[in-house]
């Protein structure tokens, strides 16, 4: 599970306008044990947490394929999460590893924003994850065309949303995170 460590003014910081520093970060610590549950429910491995400090490279892409390098060292299959996609359900991860035992080499769930939520794969190269704008609206479609040109055999699951942006807010409403995103009341 990929996370950064929930410091107030470092992380949503697209929310901070709406949230203030503190309770971004304080909605981010949230995310992030919310993210482990899910990955502890799904009961496909071990689940290790792969905060700022463990995460190694100089953007994203190359995090995530070092950290799925390293995994694939010691598991026949690996998948990456990320600790904004709230609607990412454990039965998601499960089918994943399914997939992955099954002939994948990769499976990814989409964003709605136009990245994803979830990579897993049984073998991985830097090409993957190089070249990519991360954090733009075609991360996923980018990353579709590489594996396509890899010659992976992949799959993907149904589109999630996640929490990067203000309007993201409302939907938490439905996951207990209210206290998260209203404003503080103070007397």
């Amino acid at each position: 599970m990929f996370s950064r460590a929930a410091v107030p003014g470092r992380v949503k910081t697209r929310l901070v306008p709406r949230l203030g520093e503190w309770r971004a970060a304080r909605l981010h610590a949230r995310l992030t044990r919310h993210a482990l549950r899910i990955a502890r429910a799904a009961a496909c491995g071990p689940v290790e947490l792969y905060d700022t400090s463990k995460q190694r490279g100089a953007d994203l892409g190359e995090r995530m394929y070092r950290a799925l390098a390293g995994a694939l060292r010691r598991h026949r299959g690996a998948i990456i999460i990320g600790a904004d996609s709230p609607a990412l359900p454990a039965r998601n991860l499960l089918r994943a590893a399914r997939w992955l035992a099954g002939g994948c080499d990769v499976v990814l769930v989409p964003a709605e924003d136009g990245g994803y939520a979830l990579i897993g794969a049984k073998r991985a190269s830097p090409l993957m994850f190089s070249g990519i704008a991360w954090g733009g609206s075609d991360v996923y479609e980018t990353t579709v065309r590489k594996l396509v040109s890899l010659g992976y055999r992949w799959r993907s699951l149904e589109r999630v949303w996640d929490v990067d942006r203000p309007e993201d807010l409302e939907r938490l409403q439905w996951l207990r995170f209210a206290s998260a995103v209203r404003p503080d009341v103070r007397r």
